[in-house]
């Protein structure tokens, strides 16, 4: 049976998705940047003839989009015969899923800037963006998929990845980079070129975001972001990380929540509040939004009906129906099923993703927890077994992988080098009166994700010390089939850090953990990441007196000469200081880039999801949510302490050699025979975090201390403060290709330390070493902190061995830690597959806060994952 599919546009209800596609750019095809690009296309007549014009070529531009069709370009993996899913209609749609390759959809971006050229200076800000939302779900391609129980992509199709010009107005030569790339590539059609070409750029170029952003720092920002000290999220993303979490977020019809929009319009005060004007265009952009969402609804409900009044097949007919059954009760009322639950939060997830980029895509929090009244109603009732709620389950797996991550280039891409989305799924924890949050719907997530074996959504367990053993041992069964999920965290430590950043108890018990491992307090709370924060660098840069020898170029304080230093708390002191005013340029920069965000792109459909900025009438990224955090995340804590460790140890204690013989050996990077006994002193037989050695972990606690305090606190421009988190993704790839040689024997361009993990080889004691190493750390400080380890199969096989993994979750949450994943694989298969990767389409391994497939990562990102220290009880 075909895909059926239809547009918003009558007079484009003809195009198909059969038809022809273009021709796909080729590497020999020639970019061309935006300064090439014509400024505006130039039309006699009126400003209205000019109007006009635009928007024909718009209407042109998506007729011929539509009309070829999604890319016919597959993946890499498109001889990807994995069995994986319960049942014939969950393996078709996982194995489309898994071999259609991710192509950039130009449909979003042309529908939004007609709405611009309609709205722009007509409506204020929060009203054209909910415009925005409202016409690109009024006229977007929607379709449904033969087998099909949940429908809607944010794009045209599975694997469809929609551009969003509003905040990085893409060049023509990164289009051609994303479509030639090896890893992480998005399929670029000639349309596609010529839509970007013709009317993205030209309208686009000097209204992203991205533009104003970079135009608004300082000239000591700029050098600290082109040395790699920091990284800039706003740069090509928009303000995000939030979860499902209230009950009006959870379970409210859109028509309650529109009588609760429009009772607060009603109750402005235009004598008393002097915001009341604002507040009503904040209120009236999520009037428009929820709107958006409720035509999205209606229309799948009329499409799926169509198709059932068309289909042959009695069951699939009898489905059909029941989609558009589910589709009309969600677009107005509360969920009634367990079915319908799952449609509607997929719609709020479509909306969500559609209505910005918001990095780590919207997840439905405590998935367990929102079920398990409908799950338990609906098996009472006699309306759902178990296997057909698993059914849905993976139903819902295949959407969360159906949609890639926005398309980045440049230092963005290297942050997050990935087509994972980041939809981080809560399960098991406690409930938010303090009883276990394990459920019937909890043990059948963990079946889901372990046949689904997918790489999004990113699945984890809370274990309390409530959690039953039988479920531990299950998750730790899950991850022990080597793909990284499920991620392990600690529901209490959880609730203490929200508790230490000014959360009630009710509220801290339901947060959780979203995007990689970041602490939030979902559907009331916005706690954005701003970018990640490079501390092996800034001793690289305090060595050299405050000049980046990459560049030789002045970046930092005048500190002082290292070879003066006559103790070890001299060069500490120095490094603080230089940390302090990479801090403060951090900061002021993001602070900038908050407020920038807020007047140009607010996210009124987050808005209303989000308590309590109804009630204020203010926008998520405005302030308008209950609680509003900002986090910067430390990245190389490993990579530091050893650096810090191996001066203190070799220079000022032991004496092994003078600072000036240090200097020379980092600036040879450690090659000569002069430096053969130096790198085996420093690498091999001086003291090293992970190993439970007081020596260097009192040294990791003072850096991390010292970043806690200079940044905890601080007044972010949300009315809410500044916390730290402690994770890379992929960007300590990144910070190694920036960072020269480190006094630890670590060499130029290597990788540095991930999250909490210590540097690749040092810990030589074993995992319990590590956790009680990482546990100095006083997680609860944090917003989350993210600790990787590495098991070969055979040393956790047998009940025993699944013993010792649960054991060792267990002893390391005693101790107050956040989180633990593994990957679990050996090195002989990780260098095999490195060498013949067509052996392993489907091999998995855990990267940082998510799962990639192994051929999608990159040889340095490869290499440093081959090179983690392979544990063993």
């Amino acid at each position: 049976m075909a895909t059926y599919e239809e547009t918003g546009s009558a007079a484009l209800a003809g195009s198909r998705a059969e038809d022809a596609a273009q021709p796909l750019m080729t590497e020999g095809d020639v970019g061309v940047s935006a300064a090439d690009a014509p400024a505006e296309p130039t039309f006699a007549g009126t400003f209205f003839d000019l109007e006009r014009a635009q928007l024909d070529l718009i209407d042109r531009a998506l007729g011929s989009i539509r009309v070829h069709g999604a890319p016919s370009r597959t993946t890499s993996h498109a001889t990807w015969q994995d069995d994986r899913g319960m049942n014939d209609r969950v393996k078709k749609l996982r194995h489309q899923s898994e071999t259609t390759q991710p192509y950039l959809d130009m449909e979003r971006a042309l529908i939004e800037t007609k709405t611009y050229l309609a709205h722009e200076g007509e409506l204020s800000q929060p009203e054209l963006r909910g415009m925005v939302l409202r016409d690109y779900f009024a006229e977007k391609t929607i379709r449904i998929e033969p087998g099909e129980l949940i429908v809607g992509e944010k794009g045209r199709g599975p694997q469809a990845a929609p551009t969003f010009p509003e905040l990085c107005c893409h060049t023509l030569e990164d289009m051609h980079n994303m479509n030639d790339r090896e890893q992480v590539n998005f399929c670029v059609t000639e349309d596609d070129l010529a839509a970007q070409r013709d009317i993205m750029i030209p309208f686009w170029r000097r209204r992203a975001s991205r533009e104003r952003i970079m135009e608004a720092q300082t000239p000591a920002w700029h050098d600290a972001f082109e040395a790699g000290i920091f990284t800039e999220f706003y740069e090509q993303r928009a303000g995000g990380h939030t979860c499902l979490g209230s009950e009006r977020g959870a379970h409210a019809g859109f028509d309650e929540i529109r009588g609760d929009i429009e009772g607060a319009i009603e109750s402005l005060d235009y004598f008393a509040d002097e915001h009341a004007t604002e507040k009503r265009q904040e209120l009236s952009g999520m009037l428009l939004a929820l709107e958006g969402v409720q035509v999205l609804a209606t229309r799948y409900a009329e499409l799926a009906g169509r198709m059932a009044a068309e289909e042959a097949d009695p069951a699939r007919a009898a489905e059909l129906a029941q989609i558009a059954e589910n589709c009309r009760v969600v677009a107005h009322g509360r969920p009634r099923t367990f079915w319908q639950w799952i449609q509607r939060y997929w719609f709020i997830h479509l909306a969500i993703t559609s209505e910005t980029n918001p990095w780590d895509a919207y997840t439905p929090g405590r998935l367990d927890q929102h079920l398990i009244g409908y799950y338990s109603a609906d098996v009472d009732a006699g309306r759902l077994t178990r296997d057909q709620a698993l059914e849905l389950l993976e139903c819902l797996w295949v959407k969360f992988n159906n949609q890639p991550a926005p398309p980045k280039v440049g230092v963005t891409l290297k942050e997050s080098g990935t087509y994972s989305d980041f939809a981080n799924i809560n399960t098991g924890g406690i409930t938010p009166d303090g009883a276990d949050g394990v459920n019937d719907v909890s043990y059948l997530i963990l079946d889901c994700m372990d046949e689904m074996m997918f790489i999004q959504p990113n699945s984890n367990v809370q274990i309390s010390r409530k959690t039953p053993r039988a479920f531990l041992r299950r998750a730790c069964e899950v991850a022990r089939a080597g793909w990284g999920q499920p991620a392990f965290y600690n529901t209490e430590e959880i609730i203490d850090e929200l508790l230490n950043a000014g959360k009630s108890l009710a509220d801290a018990r339901r947060g959780g953990s979203s995007g990689c491992v970041e602490t939030g307090c979902w559907g009331y709370e916005a706690y954005p990441l701003t970018g990640y924060f490079n501390l092996p660098k800034i001793l690289e840069v305090t060595l050299n007196d405050g000049v980046d020898p990459r560049t030789g170029k002045r970046i930092g304080l005048t500190t002082g000469d290292p070879r003066s230093f006559s103790s070890f708390d001299e060069l500490m002191d120095a490094y603080l200081r230089q940390m302090d005013y990479f801090i403060d340029i951090k900061v002021r920069g993001s602070n900038i880039n908050t407020r920038l965000c807020a007047q140009l792109n607010p996210v009124p459909f987050m808005s209303f999801m989000t308590e309590d900025c109804i009630a204020r009438g203010e926008d998520y990224n405005a302030g308008g949510a209950r609680y509003n955090t900002t986090y910067l995340q430390g990245v190389g804590i490993g990579s530091i302490t050893d650096a810090l460790a191996s001066l203190k140890y070799n220079v000022f204690d032991e004496r092994r050699f003078t600072m000036d013989e240090l200097l020379g050996a980092l600036a040879a990077n450690f090659e000569g025979s002069e430096y053969v006994r130096m790198k085996n002193l420093v690498s091999r037989r001086t003291p090293k975090f992970g190993n439970d050695d007081d020596y260097a972990d009192a040294i990791m606690r003072a850096v991390f201390d010292h970043f806690h305090d200079a940044v905890t606190g601080r007044p972010n421009m949300r009315r809410g403060e500044w916390r730290i988190d402690m994770l890379p993704t992929t960007c300590h790839i990144y910070f190694g290709e920036v960072t020269g040689a480190s006094p630890s024997g670590r060499l130029a361009g290597e990788p540095v330390s991930d999250g909490i993990s210590p540097e690749r080889g040092a810990d030589t004691q074993g995992p319990t070493a590590v956790i009680k190493s990482c546990s100095k750390m006083d997680h609860a400080a944090t917003g989350g902190t993210l600790l990787n380890q590495k098991f070969a199969p055979a040393a956790i096989e047998g009940e025993k061995g699944l013993d010792n993994l649960a054991d060792l979750v267990r002893t390391y949450f005693d101790l107050d830690g956040h989180h633990i994943q593994f990957n679990i694989v050996d090195r002989a298969t990780l260098i095999d597959a490195q060498k013949h990767p067509e052996r392993y389409p489907d091999l998995i391994v855990r990267v940082a806060g998510f799962s990639e497939k192994w051929c999608n990562l990159g040889r340095e990102l490869q290499d440093e994952i081959i090179n983690r220290t392979e544990q063993a009880f």
